[in-house]
This record gives structure tokens, sequence and C-alpha cells, in this order.
């Protein structure tokens, strides 16, 4: 069995045990036509928005986030930087100084 057969096999194995929430919205046409984005677009625009909020202010996991935006962890983390916010929270300082003493 080849890696995507695998990868497929495990994408249906992890949804049969954590199933998913499915969300719609109405988006007025002139909006889409106004912005110049078709429905994908738009979509992809709303998955990382979401996604975005739930790790900002919900305290989800970057790698939840990161299937919610339909992106990989890897691009999920360049979003965020991209958007100034760090995956990294330190309460103080001296936290942050302890554990570059431990990197």
């Amino acid at each position: 069995m080849n890696e995507v057969a695998n990868a497929t096999d495990l994408t249906y194995i992890v949804r049969q045990r954590f199933p998913v929430c499915q969300l719609s919205m109405d988006i007025p046409e002139e909006v889409l036509f106004d912005t110049r984005m078709n429905k994908e677009s738009a979509l992809s625009l709303a998955k990382r928005v979401v996604a975005l909020e739930f790790y900002k202010n919900h305290g989800v996991s970057v790698g939840y986030c990161a299937e919610i935006a339909g992106m990989t962890e890897e691009d999920f983390i360049k979003f965020l930087g991209s958007r100034g916010i760090s995956i990294f929270h330190f309460d103080d300082a001296n936290e942050f100084m302890e554990e570059m003493k431990n990197a």
C-alpha cells in the first residue's frame, strides 16, 4: 500500500473516531463578485478565519486549527506568524528565560 492510501486510510479512521461538525453560511453572490472570490476561495478564507479565532481566543491546539484551516501544521504556524501571532506563550520574562536555558 502506498503512502497516499495510508494517509487516506488514516484520515478515514480519525474521522470515524472523532466525528466532525459541518457548518454552512450564506454569503451574498454580490460579495463574491465584489471581492472577485469564487466559492472555493471564500470557503478557504472562512476556514482560516475560524481556525485563527479558535487558536487565539479559545485555546484550541495548532493541530486542530491546522485541520480546520485545511493546512499542514507547518503552514498554519507560518500563517499565524504572518498575522503576528506567536505559538510560544510565556507568563513572564523569567519563564521565557528558564525555557531558553533548557533549550
